[in-house]
């Protein structure tokens, strides 16, 4: 494997909420490796957006993290809080679940690792020119000013493929359409000249073609800034278009983790085999499409054993009682099922789910 530049081991995170407490990520592990792009993927409400905002502080204020350590090998050490920083065999990192204060994220947040968020209309400020913002990002964090700040605006607008820069450099955000006003959003953020970029689900709100040519900028954004990328979605669609590695993510937890082609075509965990028979171009024509029955688990409430085993039908009578360890499936696929377990009785994945393993054993010339 390549060099690690985060590595989040055993992350706890709960919420406050009216008295009651919501256990929102439970002990996550999770390594992300330098210049790879690794697609998260699961459900609305599984926490994927969540886990994400504890690598730049943009936990909500009722949030807080109860165990675990996030290690981000990409900062330098602060004399004045050696607290927050730490080393082992990997190297000098900075534990991000320490960061409290404001002023020690700012090192962190843009310049290390940056964010683009799902309504790019939200995170662009209607008053300033989209010039401005951009090269409000390069002084704050590259150090260039005037002139020289300008001219860099103008190359990423460009890196961007937004036509007419010179032009558009002077435009307001309500000027730009949502695909135009997504790219700006990219721009920023690669002003900052970041190690590590998270996209969160930034193709949401933009139809098929423009979602095609978002996805094709990001690849090749990633390659020329030398990029890390940490891609949240729940269509699998875009998983397959863009990612090098994929966690699949249910009920605050990843349940599996591998190579794209291993989850697409080589899948273990019945959620997983759940999430890949919903796609639409799987259907059989004249059939209902596949829908997950039931639904998550309460995480207000303790889950027990494997946390989608109520609305697996396949589910085994330790699945209800105790919680899967990872079982290796390769040195790169792992997964939290207990149908891996060398007891466990053989179980067949669904029809559809058979088909793509042949698919990715032929294409694999197996």
């Amino acid at each position: 494997m390549q060099e690690k530049i985060l590595s989040i081991e055993n992350l706890s995170v709960r919420f406050s909420l009216r008295g009651r407490i919501l256990h929102a990520i439970r002990q996550v592990s999770l390594d992300v490796y330098k210049g790879e792009t690794l697609v998260i993927v699961g459900e609305s409400g599984c926490g994927k957006s969540v886990l994400n905002k504890n690598l730049i502080g943009l936990l909500d204020s009722n949030g807080f993290i109860d165990n675990g350590s996030i290690k981000y090998y990409g900062a330098k050490p602060d004399a004045k809080n050696p607290d927050l920083y730490g080393e082992d065999e990997k190297g000098t990192y900075a534990d991000l679940a320490k960061f409290k204060k404001e002023k020690d994220w700012l090192k962190i947040r843009g310049q290390e690792i940056c964010m683009i968020l799902q309504d790019p209309m939200t995170s662009l400020n209607p008053l300033k020119t989209i010039g401005a913002q951009i090269a409000e990002a390069i002084s704050l964090h590259q150090g260039k000013k005037g002139k020289e700040a300008k001219e860099a605006a103008l190359q990423i607008m460009r890196d961007v493929r937004i036509d007419d820069p010179e032009r558009r450099y002077k435009q307001y955000p309500h000027e730009f359409s949502g695909g135009m006003r997504q790219r700006v959003v990219i721009a920023i953020a690669i002003a900052c000249n970041p190690k590590i970029l998270i996209c969160d689900e930034p193709t949401t709100a933009l139809d098929v073609t423009i979602q095609a040519q978002v996805l094709s900028l990001i690849r090749e954004l990633k390659e020329k800034y030398k990029l890390t990328v940490i891609f949240i979605t729940h269509d699998l669609g875009v998983v397959a278009n863009i990612a090098d590695r994929v966690a699949v993510m249910y009920a605050g937890d990843i349940i599996e983790i591998g190579m794209v082609e291993e989850i697409f075509y080589q899948p273990k965990h019945p959620y997983t085999w759940a999430l890949l028979s919903s796609l639409p171009q799987l259907g059989v024509k004249g059939e209902d499409l596949f829908s997950i029955k039931g639904t998550p688990p309460n995480l207000f409430a303790e889950v027990k054993g494997d946390a989608f085993a109520p609305r697996n039908p396949q589910a085994l009578k330790i699945d209800f009682e105790e919680l899967p360890p990872y079982f290796t499936v390769s040195p790169t696929h792992k997964a939290r099922t207990w149908l891996l377990d060398e007891r466990a009785p053989k179980v067949e994945p669904p029809e559809v789910i058979r088909s793509l393993n042949s698919e990715g054993g032929a294409a694999n010339g197996k």
